[in-house]
């Protein structure tokens, strides 16, 4: 992430100007002067169609503010392998914590794992026991996991716990899901062992008899001796498609309905230091054995249960293309000449056969081995994440283009260079784009790429928002900017082929990004405005835009757009009118369409959608959670013309249902249906 200019991705927002008064005093939206008239023209015949991208809006998911490990990967066990402390012990467990004290057991760290590549695991002298001198307390003495700011545990709802144990005497050890203090058991199951003298692997079904929304996971025993543990994991039965992801946060991506999905970043992809980018292949294979790492950019410990194969399992999932950002030898503090990138280029190229490759290749064989023979259909790249100006960046793009060409001639490349306002000087099929920026400036880039080339490589908008006081934690404001900002790109889809917000996620409890789309914790969610604002765009992709023209007596508040669409869900054809009020008057808009006769629309089934709110920089919240949220109304004789009323401050969709054969669409897609 970056802000415009030549800021980095991780410095501090600086706000930009607010805009007028009304927004530095929060006073109401509605405290208007005049009413103003606009008319929009909408020429509906098949000359005026044009087909937008197939990928115009998607999703960008960064590893940032947990917004995977404890967010969107269904683990609710944190740091599960003990490695978070680093390779060497003696090392820090946390957040794992000991039920006990010092005279009824120690609990320490070693390097005695069965796993290669994380050797360290827990170890647990035991000093008490059922009966003699020193009886260990009720209940047992041990350690708990307080998962990522507590583990949801809901009832009747079925959790797997994997662990690994060894120990030199039998065991008998309780495994529990309970309250935030221990006292409340939620579930609970027995590891009974004569021979566990060899690490051993256990798997138990736990069924929950009650809820918590901030419960824990204990492994306890009242039974003297030492016990080692490792790899300790709890997961939900329930998973998005059973492929471990969070269930509500997966649906809410679901309800986008992206695209493409851009991973795993963002500065998690570079590092603050090359040993610290993310590397695809600690990510694959068994869970168990992914050696997890440190995020040094955004500061904490992943395990890597969501790496590179559940990325393409995610995008698959949500029938998004996948756009893979891989680490080009540049990291934010240090790089690799490209006279010593071929390294680096062979891992990428692996991870391309990974994704691509025959089931029996190398490569490919790894991916079948964990379940997908087929091969995901990965045809995009980014090589790297705003690098471009690096020394070293263009002769490594140049490395990469060369190579992955040669062996992947249908993959298709993004270079970190904005290629906006002058041509690149490298070969690319698109160049990226970022812009976090006050409210004013995002509005107004709607036309940013009026003026562009319409030859050479296309623009991917991959990171987009408001930030600073303008957006808050997610204002109705920053949403407002944001959907002019997107109107501009749909009209301008010659030439913009994606686009998608940033950051994605934000847990509740590790705010390290502000604003975010989706913010949740252990149990909740909600979308801030700009969440809803994406989901009047999830149509357009693949859709017809339509040539439509704005008057108004003073229109520089006012930005709209017309595209046809199919519904699957109904089998109907639509026209969708979008317009954005961002002035703070009433305007009487008249909307005219051109090319189609009275009665080629339905009778019935007209909508009108409307995102707005009494106050500029309301926000939703747990408490308020849809605060600020699309209200859809039914639109009355909606025909070749149509006259409404836009509030101020406002984001309005209209949408019209047409007969089929009167408006020319290029597409139907089974995936597309109604999202608000």
């Amino acid at each position: 992430m970056m802000i415009i200019g030549a800021m980095s991705c991780f410095s501090r927002v600086i706000p930009g100007f607010i805009i007028g008064l009304c927004v530095l005093y929060q006073c109401s939206a509605f405290e208007v002067d005049t009413n103003q008239t606009a008319w929009l023209f909408v020429n509906a015949s098949e000359a005026s169609g044009r087909k937008i991208p197939e990928t115009l809006f998607g999703v960008f998911f960064e590893e940032i503010n947990h917004a995977g490990a404890g967010g969107l990967w269904a683990e609710l066990v944190s740091n599960r392998g003990f490695e978070a402390g680093g390779p060497n012990t003696p090392s820090n467990i946390d957040p794992w914590s000991i039920i006990g004290n010092e005279s009824s057991l120690v609990v320490s760290t070693d390097r005695s794992s069965c796993f290669d590549r994380n050797k360290v695991a827990l170890r647990m002298d035991v000093l008490c026991d059922r009966d003699g001198s020193n009886v260990c307390p009720d209940g047992g003495v041990g350690v708990y996991n307080p998962g990522f700011w507590g583990m949801n545990v809901e009832q009747g709802k079925k959790y797997k716990v994997v662990l690994y144990i060894r120990s030199l005497q039998s065991v008998n050890i309780s495994i529990s899901l309970t309250g935030s203090s221990g006292l409340q058991m939620l579930a609970t199951a027995n590891i009974i062992a004569a021979d566990v003298s060899n690490w051993t692997k256990t798997e138990i079904l736990l069924e929950a008899k009650e809820t918590n929304h901030n419960a824990r996971l204990q492994l306890t025993t009242s039974r003297r001796g030492v016990v080692w543990f490792d790899q300790v994991s709890a997961m939900p039965l329930d998973t998005y498609k059973g492929h471990g992801f969070r269930e509500d946060l997966s649906t809410m991506l679901a309800d986008l309905k992206p695209r493409f999905i851009r991973f795993p970043g963002g500065c998690f992809v570079e590092g603050e230091w090359l040993r610290n980018a993310f590397r695809w292949k600690e990510t694959i294979g068994p869970w168990e054995e992914r050696p997890g790492h440190f995020g040094d950019v955004w500061m904490y410990w992943t395990d890597e249960g969501l790496g590179y194969f559940e990325f393409l399992q995610l995008a698959e999932d949500l029938g998004a293309a996948p756009v893979w950002v891989f680490n080009n030898g540049i990291s934010h503090n240090d790089q690799v000449d490209t006279s010593s990138i071929v390294p680096f280029l062979q891992e990428i190229l692996d991870s391309l056969e990974f994704a691509k490759g025959a089931p029996d290749s190398a490569w490919g064989s790894v991916r079948t081995a964990m379940g997908h023979p087929e091969p995901f259909d990965l045809r995009y790249v980014a090589v790297g994440n705003e690098d471009c100006g690096k020394k070293n960046y263009r002769g490594n793009y140049l490395r990469f283009y060369d190579a992955i060409r040669h062996a992947y001639p249908d993959i298709k490349f993004i270079s970190n260079c904005d290629g906006s306002t002058q041509q690149l000087d490298h070969p690319a099929h698109f160049y990226d784009y970022h812009i976090y920026s006050d409210a004013n400036t995002v509005f107004s880039l709607a036309h940013k790429f009026d003026h562009s080339s319409r030859s050479g490589p296309k623009a991917f908008v991959s990171e987009y928002a408001v930030t600073g006081k303008d957006a808050g934690t997610g204002s109705l404001l920053a949403a407002l900017a944001e959907a002019g900002f997107l109107i501009g790109l749909e009209r301008n889809s010659d030439v913009v082929e994606m686009a998608s917000y940033a950051p994605l996620f934000v847990n509740a409890n590790d705010r390290r990004w502000n604003p975010d789309a989706i913010v949740f914790n252990s149990y909740q969610l909600y979308g801030t405005p700009s969440f809803w604002m994406q989901r009047f765009f999830s149509e357009s992709s693949g859709g017809t835009l339509l040539n439509s023209t704005l008057q108004a007596n003073s229109s520089s508040s006012l930005i709209a757009s017309a595209i046809a669409w199919k519904n699957s869900e109904d089998n109907k054809n639509y026209l969708r009118i979008k317009i954005v009020n961002f002035g703070s008057n009433i305007v009487n808009l008249k909307i005219s369409i051109n090319g189609m006769e009275q009665n080629t629309f339905q009778s019935l089934g007209s909508t009108k959608t409307v995102l707005t709110s009494s106050n500029l920089m309301d926000e939703n919240s747990f408490k308020e959670p849809n605060k600020v949220s699309p209200i859809k109304s039914l639109l009355e004789n909606a025909g070749v013309n149509v006259e409404d009323v836009l509030s101020p401050h406002s984001f309005t969709s209209f949408d019209l249902p047409i007969e089929s054969r009167t408006l020319w669409i290029p597409r139907t897609d089974s995936n597309s249906k109604s999202s608000i």
